[in-house]
């Protein structure tokens, strides 16, 4: 089975601008960079064609995966989703009830977390253990330094 990729609009308008980018403006410029490090001679010990083409290389790596994430994208839209419920594209407002420290928690897709903007995917962890859970409901997270206690104070659009 093939794995979908859930992602809100604007994430998706990101990764098609991106795919665009690569595959007009970004090819032409690493071609021209294979063209000129072809110039100087050599190819055997020619660094720069050998930089480029490995920046080539990556530049299609990317172009494939963007490709099969936008083939398999999900969109997930504001009016699939329960208010009162725990799931992506909701933000969660959580408690630790161990040291009382409150956070806000965007539930996002994978392709879209980022933990250092409190961005958390729901495949991780934390984000899995949040799924599906209502205002006022305690949370058990298995982590690698032992069982976290979260309680969820608000969901938030």
């Amino acid at each position: 089975m093939t794995k979908e990729f859930k992602l809100s609009a604007e994430r998706l308008k990101e990764l098609k601008d991106e795919l665009t980018y690569l595959k007009t403006v970004r090819e032409k410029e690493v071609a021209d960079q294979i063209k000129e490090a072809r110039s100087f001679g050599d190819l055997s010990e020619n660094s720069e064609y050998d930089e480029a083409k490995n920046e080539q290389g990556k530049l299609y790596s990317r172009i494939v995966e963007l490709e099969n994430i936008l083939a398999h994208a999900v969109l997930i839209s504001d009016a699939e989703v329960d208010a009162d419920v725990v799931s992506i594209g909701r933000r969660v407002v959580v408690i630790d009830m161990e040291f009382n420290e409150q956070a806000t928690y965007a539930i996002v897709g994978s392709q879209e977390a980022d933990p250092d903007e409190n961005r958390i995917s729901e495949e991780s962890p934390f984000g899995k253990a949040l799924l599906g859970r209502k205002k006022g409901e305690e949370v058990l997270v298995d982590a690698p330094a032992g069982v976290l206690h979260y309680k969820v104070l608000d969901i938030l659009k």
